[in-house]
């Protein structure tokens, strides 16, 4: 599992130009299976992405995929963890320690 975490580059006036795209890819990747939650960060510079993939490769092109990303209007910092407890909601991405 993966912290995708988002801090804006730019304006909150160029990053809103393009949350519109943004929002767009955010429900293409929620229509994949690949993300799970996703929001504003509390001052408003940034986000949160907790998302699944079959690994680091993968996220890194989903991150470069990202309109946010194409536009120069954030930087993302992506954490990999093992998910050995979750909630019964997310029982299926429960992960095991090789």
């Amino acid at each position: 599992m993966f912290v995708l975490e988002l801090t804006y580059t730019a304006p909150l006036d160029a990053v809103d130009a393009v949350l519109p795209d943004h929002v767009a890819w955010l429900e293409e990747q929620y229509g994949k299976g690949l993300f799970l939650a996703s929001g504003r960060k509390n001052p408003r510079d940034g986000g949160v992405i907790p998302a699944v993939a079959g690994d680091r490769a993968r996220i890194d092109e989903i991150v470069a995929s990202d309109p946010f990303t194409v536009a120069g209007v954030c930087a993302y910092r992506v954490t990999e963890f093992i998910a050995t407890k979750t909630a019964p909601e997310l029982a299926r991405h429960r992960q095991t320690l090789d």
